[in-house]
């Protein structure tokens, strides 16, 4: 395995990059800092090497970063409505990070994300790496000792999975994901309009207002630009007279996966235009948020580059936003008897 220096935190912590590689050209880059997924490079139709996730060059701008690119996000990813949960009958105030909305936020600054996690592997082992992480009592404002696993392997059929695992000593929330920011044309490459995606959903939980939280409705994409049951171009509809998209400024909504939830099954396709990169994705959660990058404007990314709104596209697998607040939705609570296991599964064609 490759190792590399990545520079160091704000607290003086040495950070790294770990390459694991396969015999097809696939390689992925991950570091210790938030288990971040940095670089994910697949050949494209011509089989040139195509870096497909928005990143930096070094930990510095992670730190802190409101994007979260690549970013393993928990121990609750999206938002919690007015930054307050009840857990056991007991009221828990968190971070309320989310601007005027009031809510909570990828679990505030003490995120999972933005901490440094221990990397076990095997010098000798190109193609599997696993980082640990304790969140600890009350530090994001969540009852209980929260002890993570995520495992990064990468197989010879061209499949990156994610294995995340997790213990808790209270009752508590867990509710992981990975924030990954793609362009199957190439982290440079713009805008995503004309890529291709199919959501394997029929139905989306839409907003009341514009606070990015569902409403409690379960509502079919059946005529509405939320509809990517069939492959179209992601930016067909994106800018079309919406009361959604308006409160979303663009794509920002959970689509409720089609099948058994906690089977893992597909959830979304994806087809780069110009690069020919096929990509399917595959997870055991009930939802999938898609985002459409709306709010990235002048960010400097890998190799020079320069990211803007709307130069990638996110497919967070997760539970429903606000699960701990709304009875219409599964609860993402975890016991002291359970453990906690989500998988991702990204394969390319």
């Amino acid at each position: 395995m490759k190792i590399s220096e990545f520079g160091k935190t704000k607290n003086g912590e040495q950070t790294h990059l770990f390459t694991l590689e396969n015999s097809n050209g696939m390689k992925v880059k991950v570091c210790d800092y938030g288990a971040t997924l940095v670089s994910l490079i697949v050949p494209d139709k011509d089989g040139k090497d195509t870096d497909i996730v928005l990143g930096y060059d070094n930990v510095d701008p992670y730190q802190g970063a409101s994007a979260f690119f690549g970013a393993n996000v928990g121990r609750n990813a999206n938002r919690i409505k007015g930054a307050r949960c009840i857990i056991d009958g007991v009221e828990y105030n968190l971070e309320s990070n989310d601007g005027d909305n009031g809510n909570n936020l990828h679990s505030g600054s003490n995120c999972t994300a933005l901490k440094m996690w221990k990397a076990i592997y095997d010098e000798n082992v190109n193609d599997k790496i696993s980082f640990e992480i304790l969140s600890k009592d009350m530090e994001q404002g969540f009852p209980g000792n929260l002890k993570v696993n995520l495992t990064y392997i990468l197989t010879e059929d061209n499949e990156l999975i994610l294995n995340y695992k997790g213990t808790t000593d209270k009752t508590t929330i867990a509710n992981f994901t990975n924030h990954s920011y793609y362009n199957l044309n190439g982290h440079d490459s713009g805008e995503v309009y004309e890529q291709k995606l199919m959501i394997n959903g029929d139905y989306f939980t839409p907003f009341a207002t514009n606070n990015s939280i569902p409403s409690g409705e379960i509502r079919s994409v059946k005529g509405t630009p939320m509809d990517f049951t069939e492959m179209k171009s992601i930016g067909r509809d994106i800018d079309v007279e919406d009361e959604q998209l308006k409160f979303g400024t663009g794509y920002d909504h959970n689509f409720m996966i089609n099948g058994n939830a906690h089977e893992l099954r597909l959830a979304a396709k994806a087809i780069g235009d110009k690069s020919g990169i096929k990509m399917e994705l595959y997870t055991d959660t009930p939802g999938l948020q898609l985002y459409t990058a709306n709010f990235v404007s002048d960010e400097s990314g890998k190799n020079g580059a320069v990211y803007n709104r709307r130069h990638a596209f996110c497919l967070e697998p997760q539970y429903v936003p606000d699960n701990i607040n709304n009875d219409k939705f599964e609860s993402a609570i975890l016991k002291p008897d359970e453990e906690y296991n989500m998988n991702i599964k990204l394969k390319f064609l």
